[in-house]
């Protein structure tokens, strides 16, 4: 297919969600009760549903078409950028946590704190905007992050000039991941232009990061510097502890990157791993990163109640999570047999417990191969067993796998699918169904531990 075909099939997509999101986005007004049907029966509600079916649809075709046939980075940037633009002007689609971070940032320049008190305690002007479900519970995100929301709220007051800065921030973290992201890639032996394409022109990016102003746009974008910073001067202290910074700030907007630093304290070893080499060396990367979330807590005046806010998180049930999933599916099983069990809190706990352990093999066999692939599988893992998921988490993964995996089609599978499971309005998909969701989400978990366990009883079959 003529690379062009592509380029201005997706530039199409990205227009026609830019129209679907004008006609029924997450706009400011928030319907009395929102489902999967509120926003059918809008006054446009068919012809949105349909402009974001087919605009999502032709983003995900061209995506899919040329992942592993991108002429060259250069092609790939200018592309991603064009189908970018429609969509910066357009109203938010698919989240209406823009309009959290402004009441968030409201409440901190009002003197408020974040971490102990929801968005409805001040009155925030814009709380009407903002789902249900989030009103009343505590920001889930770093302290450098309230600092960026206080500074939007207290340059204007204009709902319309937020959202634009809260996109433009957005918009820098995407252009920081453009900048870096190639370090990553040739340090692995990736193709630059196809790690590029898989990590920036993915549907995610352009409607969740961009479109949707996500914070986890600068933190992506943060965390692939830091990493850059770190494979580009291993063993010299000044690099690494910029490096650990960067990565620092990251974890300062949302705690979840905290996971990738053992993996950069890895990354910073010149030659073999040694123990005293890692303290060396490594030291100075979480030592950086470790300083820039104290400076970042202490500049924002707050303390780490950012962290206990994230329990709240779990409010939102959806099958999405393959943990919850699995919770639901049990108790669906036991009505069967005239039992009813809550099995939801045990599953979700199980998936943290195997988490845990699965970071720690990850890291450990880091050691002795590429820590920069394990980090991009930590990641990956840590979105899989979370409690709760969303599709723009799958972004977190996305980049890094993008610069340095050698098989692409398990990934890039999951960022197609996961990119239908919202609606323009914000409306998630996987809350609404749990049935058949969950039954099946639960198989597919079964099939990949049977893959898994098939897969290492082979691998240990060779090296026997």
């Amino acid at each position: 297919m003529p690379h062009h075909l592509a380029r201005y099939g997706g530039l199409l997509g990205s227009t026609l969600l830019a129209v679907a999101a004008v006609l029924g986005g997450a706009l400011p007004e928030l319907p009395p009760k929102v489902t999967p049907v509120s926003i059918w029966q809008g006054e446009h509600g068919p012809l949105t549903i349909a402009l974001w079916l087919a605009g999502t649809a032709l983003l995900a075709w061209a995506w899919w078409t040329l992942r592993d046939r991108v002429p060259s980075a250069r092609w790939a940037l200018v592309t991603a950028g064009l189908w970018l633009v429609p969509l910066l002007v357009a109203p938010p689609l698919g989240s209406r946590d823009v309009y959290a971070y402004a009441c968030q940032g409201a409440t901190w320049a009002a003197g408020g704190d974040p971490y102990t008190q929801g968005v409805s305690a001040l009155p925030c002007p814009w709380l009407d905007s903002i789902s249900l479900i989030w009103r009343d519970t505590p920001a889930p995100y770093g302290p450098f992050f309230v600092l960026i929301s206080g500074g939007v709220v207290e340059a204007t007051d204009s709902l319309t000039l937020i959202i634009a800065a809260f996109r433009l921030i957005a918009l820098a973290g995407v252009v920081l991941t453009a900048w870096c992201l190639p370090v990553l890639a040739r340090h692995a032996g990736v193709p630059v232009q196809r790690a590029l394409w898989l990590g920036l022109a993915s549907p995610l990016v352009g409607v969740h990061l961009v479109s949707g102003a996500h914070n986890d746009a600068l933190m992506i974008g943060l965390l692939v510097a830091g990493l850059a910073v770190i494979v580009s001067r291993p063993g010299r202290p000044g690099p690494l502890l910029a490096g650990g910074a960067l990565l620092g700030l990251a974890v300062a907007i949302k705690v979840t990157a905290l996971v990738v630093v053992p993996f950069a304290a890895l990354l910073a070893v010149v030659g073999a791993y040694r123990l005293k080499a890692l303290a060396r060396d490594g030291g100075w990367v979480v030592g950086g990163a470790a300083g820039a979330v104290v400076a970042a807590t202490l500049a924002a005046g707050l303390d780490f109640g950012w962290v206990a806010g994230l329990s709240r998180s779990g409010d939102a049930i959806a099958w999405s999570s393959p943990p919850t999933a699995v919770g639901q599916t049990i108790g669906y099983l036991a009505v069967l047999g005239g039992w009813h069990i809550d099995a939801l809190p045990a599953a979700r706990a199980t998936g943290v417990a195997v988490l845990a352990v699965l970071l720690v093999w990850l890291w450990w066999r880091s050691r002795h191969r590429d820590p920069l692939h394990g980090a991009a599988l930590a990641l990956a893992a840590t979105v899989a067993l979370a409690p709760v998921f969303h599709p723009w988490y799958a972004t977190w993964p996305l980049v890094l796998l993008a610069a340095t995996a050698l098989h692409t089609r398990w990934f890039t599978v999951t960022a197609l699918v996961v990119s239908f499971m919202v609606l323009p309005d914000g409306t998630g998909l996987p809350r609404y169904t749990k049935m058949p969701g969950a039954p099946l989400m639960t198989l597919i978990v079964i099939a990949v531990v049977v893959h898994l366990v098939r897969s290492a009883r082979r691998t240990g079959q060779r090296n026997g």
